[in-house]
């Protein structure tokens, strides 16, 4: 079962953010904490807005979190999925599908032109999964990232 996340998700959602981070083997990287995702999620604008995934038993496998893009050559919004997360001992239960297909759902039900993401290039089986539904990669654009002391240098210059 899909399910929009909820204010109660909020203690799920930072433990699964931790196992994707450790997954992506990146762990320490992680400084969110539960009140920011609660600000983020369930604040009084919020700009960030996620899914969980649930097994039969009601039990919490997954999620998807994912914002709004807007594409100045479409003048449409678009979604974009910053992360999915199935916890390994439930992946092969569709779980992952139904996530990505409840958030094209909400692209064609709101007119969205795009669904992108980014995915890990060692991350195989997740490429493999994308293709499988159809995703082409942009291997034209390169993504950049400006954050810590680069974005603290460069916004005070």
């Amino acid at each position: 079962m899909i399910r929009s996340a909820t204010p109660a998700d909020v203690p799920a959602i930072h433990q699964l953010i931790r196992e994707l981070a450790a997954y992506e083997k990146s762990l320490d990287e992680v400084e969110a904490t539960e009140e920011q995702l609660r600000q983020a999620l369930f604040g009084p604008e919020p700009k960030v807005f996620a899914h969980m995934a649930e097994n039969d038993d009601g039990e919490v496998v997954g999620f998807a979190m994912w914002f709004l893009s807007f594409s100045t050559w479409t003048g449409t919004h678009g979604l974009y999925l910053e992360d999915i997360f199935v916890r390994p001992r439930h992946r092969g239960g569709g779980h992952g599908k139904a996530l990505m297909t409840e958030l094209a759902r909400i692209c064609l039900e709101r007119g969205y032109g795009r669904f992108e993401w980014s995915v890990l290039d060692w991350n195989e089986p997740t490429i493999n999964f994308y293709k499988s539904i159809g995703a082409i990669p942009c291997d034209e654009w390169i993504r950049y990232r400006l954050s810590g002391d680069a974005l603290e240098q460069f916004g005070k210059s």
